[in-house]
Parts: structure tokens; C-alpha cells; sequence
């Protein structure tokens, strides 16, 4: 599986972890009523599953696919930004 592949699995698994704490905060604050306690614990674990976005480094040059200069976007690129280097090798395949 290509860098690109394993970097697109990890933004659909942020996606859907972000659903899944907005719907968590959502049914506490409908049970329970307003708690920051609920955010914060939806907020921690969102960090905590994005943490191994920070590993998505291109092999030649070690730029994360993730950076678009300073900024950090949800979607990886299919090159990488710095050298050029084609990520997505099963488009050669």
C-alpha cells in the first residue's frame, strides 16, 4: 500500500472520528444537558487519533504530505510539495 493510500485511510478514519464525537457531544448535551466535560473528552481523542498524522513524511525528503507550506490540510497530497517525489506509486502500476 502506498504512502498516499495509507495517508488517505487516516483522513476517512478523521472524518468519521469527528462525526462520531460531534454525535457524542450532541447525545450528552441532550441527556445531561450542556458539559464541557463531553467536549473536552471529544476534543482529547480527536487529537489523540490524529496524532499519526505527523508520521505521513515523504520517504527522499521527509515533508509531511499533510503541510501545504504552513497550513495543514485534512487531505494528503499525491506528490509531495517540497521534491516532487510521486507518492501515489500504484498510479505506475
Amino acid at each position: 500500500m502506498s504512502l498516499f493510500d495509507r495517508a488517505k485511510r487516516h483522513a476517512w478514519l478523521m472524518a468519521i472520528s469527528t462525526m462520531l464525537a460531534i454525535l457524542f457531544v450532541l447525545a450528552v448535551d441532550m441527556i445531561y444537558g450542556h458539559s464541557t466535560i463531553a467536549f473536552a473528552v471529544a476534543i482529547i481523542g480527536l487529537i489523540w487519533l490524529n496524532m499519526p498524522m505527523l508520521r505521513f513524511n515523504c520517504p527522499r525528503c521527509g515533508y509531511n504530505i499533510f503541510f501545504r507550506g504552513i497550513v495543514v490540510i485534512p487531505w494528503p497530497r499525491r506528490e509531495c510539495g517540497k521534491c516532487g517525489l510521486e507518492l501515489d506509486d500504484t498510479k505506475n502500476a
